[in-house]
């Protein structure tokens, strides 16, 4: 047993409120995918994941990875674990039927990612390297190529990671040196190292398709000259039958603050000259093809802030119900109250339940924009929901994370001493939610990707529609919503006023835009934030008055007093954002660096 369950409750009221099911099972190839077998297929991915994968997490932990002899070893329980996921068919779900997938919307997809990713962070790596990879493989290899690999990544007997990151080349990917040289056949020898690449090797699979970027002998410098490769660890022969190994081995595995269960490695291609790799699509192109799977990549590791924040949540309601100590207001004399009868402590558990509800709405709602982008028959829909995907990337990945962050600091928090203690457990959530706001981009990338390139779509227009969409909620936002309408419309106002800010002077000065770049994106998202929790409160309030009972009433009531608590004490923080949002860069250069030195 664990400390986990899935919240299906939360998960289905967010699919309702802000994806629409209705409309995404109407869309082209998604007629099977009605709320009935979503909901059904929600629920036994709750109990699967609850009862085989939760319970490798705490062992992940505590024993890691281990690099014996050359090869890495898992922690108990994780090859067995995966060998039922993969008979399942959990992996396939989202993915093409005519490779063996299940063919969902992408949106039921990131649902059964988020269960398995509360389950066990570490676990799902694994199957979250191998989404990518098959995702490049879909836009960009051949037929063959798709024929090869495909259907064994989909079912999730062969694994996938995707080897961009090298000693000398972490974001900066243009300064790569991993080199590859074309043979006689056609194929080509890839020469280099790489690092920080997750399950690059492990025992749960019997094959891993790595996704190599390197250059060619003739290639421009920099990103433009960027080529992408398979380079599979066992080489896999004409009737797709696994052949010899390939000249691909692990140099190390690396001793980390959280994920341990997650080997890390530092891999080395051609050290007896040269892994045998194929070239995916075209030379030089490599960065093109990877921008293709950029969005779903973000948004999955915007996920894991939500999915390690609804972990880390669970275990501290409970706790907080059942720790006693001093006592609260109106408690009678001489007793200890539950400590979640002090005010305190129920504002840091409404910042926490408000921030995962806040999270899963916009991660749904990027989710379900992705699928009408893809699947609508209306070229405008599509061309509107691409936008919006584009304008909520940066915001899906770094907000998420941020809070991830935040949200499992505050489990701590309310576990006092024993939240700090390693045998609660709850530290290891903040221990692996760390990592979240470094991975797919640093969150400060994800700030200068969304002043640089998403405000500027349409000449603002793209960030105008959506602040303009905000503020339709607003005349529905009447009776004990009142004041939170009131919060939300000022948010707005303040975040057009941000918005006009950076894109004036970042035309004059991209220095100021990319100096705004965070704080702005924080008034975004948390704007944002306000804008869906209106509408989960609307959507609660209604479904309330036609509620089947009583137990439904009340955690549609929960979710309307949630909203509101959003609205009126944390969608303030837009406000002591601007000043940061609307300064000129010259703020950040006034000090010498020097000067900071002790």
């Amino acid at each position: 047993m664990s400390d986990y369950q899935a919240p299906l409750r939360d998960i289905l009221f967010a699919l309702d409120t802000f994806c629409d099911l209705d409309e995404i099972a109407a869309l082209p190839g998604f007629e099977h995918a009605d709320r009935d077998t979503v909901a059904a297929l929600v629920e036994e991915a709750g109990r699967f994941m609850a009862d085989v994968v939760a319970p490798t997490n705490r062992v992940g932990d505590e024993v890691g990875a281990r690099l014996v002899d050359g090869e890495v070893v898992t922690p108990p329980g994780f090859a067995d674990a995966y060998g039922r996921y993969v008979d399942a068919g959990w992996g396939g779900v989202p993915f093409d039927p005519e490779y063996g997938g299940g063919g969902f919307p992408w949106a039921v997809g990131l649902v059964l990612q988020e269960i398995l990713t509360s389950a066990n962070m570490a676990f799902s790596m694994c199957p979250l390297l191998t989404q990518g990879a098959i995702d490049m493989l879909s836009h960009h290899g051949s037929t063959e190529q798709k024929q090869t690999y495909l259907p064994k990544m989909i079912t999730g007997e062969w694994t996938g990671t995707m080897n961009l990151t090298e000693p000398e080349a972490g974001s900066d990917v243009g300064a790569l040196r991993t080199r590859a040289e074309r043979a006689e056949d056609g194929s080509y020898r890839i020469v280099g190292t790489k690092i920080f690449i997750s399950f690059g090797a492990h025992d749960m699979a019997e094959n891993i398709v790595h996704l190599v970027l390197a250059r060619t002998p003739d290639a421009p410098p920099g990103t433009k000259g960027i080529s992408c490769f398979i380079v599979p660890e066992r080489l896999v022969g004409d009737d797709g039958s696994l052949g010899e190994r390939n000249d691909v081995r692990v140099a190390s595995i690396e001793h980390k603050m959280g994920i341990n269960g997650s080997p890390t490695c530092v891999l080395s291609f051609g050290d007896d000259g040269g892994a045998i790799g194929y070239l995916i699509g075209e030379e030089n192109a490599g960065m093109a093809y990877m921008f293709t799977m950029m969005n779903n990549a973000r948004l999955s590791v915007g996920l894991e802030g939500l999915a390690l924040a609804e972990r880390a949540w669970q275990p501290t309601l409970r706790f907080a119900h059942e720790r006693l100590q001093g006592r609260a207001p109106g408690a009678p004399r001489g007793e200890s109250s539950p400590i979640v009868e002090h005010p305190d402590v129920r504002r840091m558990l409404l910042t926490m339940k408000a921030y995962i509800d806040a999270m899963r709405a916009l991660l749904y709602l990027n989710a379900a924009s992705m699928d009408r982008a893809a699947h609508h028959p209306d070229p405008d829909v599509r061309e509107r929901s691409q936008e919006l995907v584009d304008l909520l990337i940066p915001l899906s990945k770094a907000w998420s994370t941020d809070l991830g962050s935040v949200v499992t600091s505050l489990a701590i928090q309310v576990h006092g001493g024993m939240g700090y203690v390693e045998e609660t457990g709850v530290a290891q959530h903040y221990r692996d939610a760390r990592i979240t706001s470094i991975y797919e981009g640093t969150n400060g990338i994800q700030a200068m990707d969304l002043v640089g390139r998403k405000l500027p779509m349409r000449a603002g227009g793209v960030v105008a529609d959506h602040l303009g969409r905000m503020r339709e909620v607003l005349d529905r936002l009447d009776g004990e919503l009142s004041d939170a309408g009131v919060q939300l419309a000022a948010a707005i106002d303040a975040t057009e006023a941000a918005t006009r800010s950076v894109l004036e002077r970042g035309a004059a000065d991209p220095s100021d835009a990319l100096a705004a770049a965070s704080p702005y994106l924080r008034i975004l998202a948390v704007t944002t934030g306000g804008w869906l929790m209106a509408r989960q409160a609307l959507a609660a309030r209604d479904a309330a008055a036609g509620a089947r009972s009583d137990d439904e009433r009340t955690s549609l009531e929960g979710k309307v007093a949630v909203a509101r608590f959003f609205m009126e004490q944390l969608l303030p923080e837009v406000h002591g954002l601007v000043p940061a949002a609307t300064a000129p860069a010259a703020g950040l250069y006034a000090v010498d660096p020097s000067v900071l030195a002790p």
